[in-house]
């Protein structure tokens, strides 16, 4: 700097405040976005702006194309978070997306290229879920006639999707909850955002739904960073709000600088 140049911060003139990327968060199955209540107040109270957007759950193409026109019109960075099915939703989406700066799965499906839901379900042991659904029939306005889409039996609801919740939350989860059509089920995955995005997974240790064994083979196929939520359910969002919103938080901090492909881990 030469004698008649002024310093930046001595003018006044600063550079500009990085501004954290905004934040979307995927529902999945048989649950809606006010699932990510908890975790959404805490994501503003850290200064972070959210947008909780309603999955059709009406098969995976038509789901990830909706996402992914949310992520696109936002034009800012963005972390796409995905819970549960969910997850599948981001892999797909983002893909197409080149303003996503990072991934966050919670309890949630990161599927590969060519798989489907089924895939890693069937890959391991079977969850109490495996005999908690009930089908339905839904008109689709197809020649091909009504689809058919599958919700939890209610008095299930709470062993298999959120056992560490009080009987109070479960009684209006179980009431509200939104079926996914069967079909989205066997949909195949494009090839995975996981693939070239920084990514970070939350097990939930005591999953019903979605066996933590798969989770972890998930995490570590992705080479996400982990966090190994004890004791929590399939409703980990709700139960465990500040483990997963910690997480976001690091992604958000995080999501602008690209993985070194390495297997990490932070401490629950």
């Amino acid at each position: 700097m030469t004698g008649g140049e002024a310093h930046p911060e001595a003018a006044g003139m600063r550079e500009p405040a990085h501004t954290p990327p905004l934040i979307v968060l995927v529902h999945g199955a048989f649950t809606d976005a006010s699932s990510w209540t908890r975790v959404i107040g805490l994501l503003h109270g850290a200064g972070l702006t959210v947008h909780a957007p309603a999955n059709p759950l009406r098969g995976l193409e038509q789901d990830a194309a909706y996402v992914r026109s949310v992520v696109r019109q936002s034009g800012v960075p963005v972390v796409l978070v995905g819970h549960g099915y969910g997850g599948a939703v981001i892999t797909h989406a983002a893909s197409g997306a080149d303003n996503v700066v990072a991934l966050c799965y919670v309890a949630a499906f990161g599927l590969d290229e060519g798989e489907c839901v089924l895939d890693i379900t069937s890959r391991f042991a079977p969850m109490p879920s495996a005999d908690a659904t009930v089908t339905a029939v839904f008109p689709t306005g197809s020649p091909d006639g009504p689809g058919r889409e599958l919700y939890i039996r209610a008095e299930r609801f709470p062993q298999v999707f959120a056992a560490d919740l009080p009987p109070q939350d479960n009684q209006v989860l179980a009431v509200r909850q939104r079926p996914i059509a069967q079909g989205a089920l066997t949909d195949r995955s494009g090839p995975p955002a996981w693939a070239s995005t920084p990514s970070w997974y939350a097990i939930a240790a005591a999953d019903r739904m979605l066996n933590p064994a798969a989770q972890r083979f998930m995490a570590q196929r992705m080479a996400a960073t982990e966090r190994v939520l004890d004791a929590a359910s399939h409703a980990a969002v709700l139960s465990q709000p500040a483990a997963v919103a910690a997480m976001i938080r690091a992604a958000a901090g995080r999501g602008r600088s690209r993985g070194d492909g390495t297997h990490r881990r932070l401490l629950s």
